[in-house]
């Protein structure tokens, strides 16, 4: 037995079947899965405290309705055992959507590396537009780094999956992968006029270039955090190199403290 592996989801549609096969086949892990509102809940009451191993693909903290997003932090006692849990040296993986999640807890975009904002809001200090996003996106993912996590993969493989256009905190993190697609404004959509309504637009929307680093890895108090932004779709969950990479990942960040 590899370890337990708590995974939290919901917060941002997904393909339930195809995503549970993939948690079940990422080695021999004895995995808990929790949907929020009760996931926040149940790691507020200690869930997360001795898995060996968590893995976020959720998107906490937002409502929407109306075509416009709410968002508020999360509780107390979540924010608190996610902290205990770093500091503790005990590590966690967070994919795709997990990096919009919890809006309103900054700190958490400080653990994670980045942050994807759904509103034009305020990043470290500064004036930021809204991100974007791009769908089915064909691309090469190019490693640039060996590490445990990155080990088994090939220098250059195809991907097939959604793109961010958003806040990457690169000075902070260990770059390991990044996508050959060039990480501009004409290449995405707004995501504040597509929750308003309008799909698949950037009308007047003049983000600046990004970063195109999709894969990372960092140290958050004594534990370390793996990101990945693989994983809008089961054509990425069935990906055996974006496979290799997560089952790495959180086989890296659940050894022992």
């Amino acid at each position: 037995m590899t370890g337990s592996l708590l995974v939290l989801s919901w917060g941002h549609p997904y393909e339930a079947e195809p995503f549970d096969e993939l948690i079940n086949n990422l080695g021999d892990w004895d995995v808990t899965h929790l949907l929020h509102p009760e996931a926040e809940e149940a790691v507020a009451g200690g869930a997360a405290r001795d898995a060996d191993a968590v893995l976020f693909y959720d998107m906490g903290g937002y409502t929407f309705a109306d075509n416009w997003v709410t968002s508020r932090p999360p509780s107390e006692g979540f924010r608190r055992a996610i902290v205990e849990r770093f500091e503790s040296g005990r590590g966690a993986v967070a994919m795709h959507h997990a990096l919009a999640g919890w809006a309103d807890w900054p700190e958490w975009h400080e653990m994670l590396g980045g942050r994807f904002l759904y509103t034009p809001g305020e990043v470290r200090g500064k004036k930021v537009l809204d991100s974007g996003y791009r769908h089915d996106v064909e691309y090469n993912a190019q490693v640039v780094a060996r590490h445990p996590v990155t080990e088994g993969l090939p220098d250059s493989f195809p991907v097939c999956d959604e793109l961010y256009l958003a806040e990457i905190f690169e000075a902070d993190v260990e770059p390991l992968v990044r996508s050959d697609y060039a990480f501009t404004r004409d290449n995405f959509y707004s995501a504040a006029l597509g929750i308003s309504g309008t799909m698949y637009s950037n009308e007047g929307w003049d983000h600046p270039p990004g970063s195109n680093l999709v894969a990372w890895h960092k140290q958050v108090a004594n534990a370390p955090l793996v990101y990945l932004q693989f994983g809008d779709s089961p054509v990425t969950y069935r990906n055996p190199h974006v496979r290799k990479m997560l089952a790495n990942a959180l086989k890296f960040v659940g050894e022992k403290p």
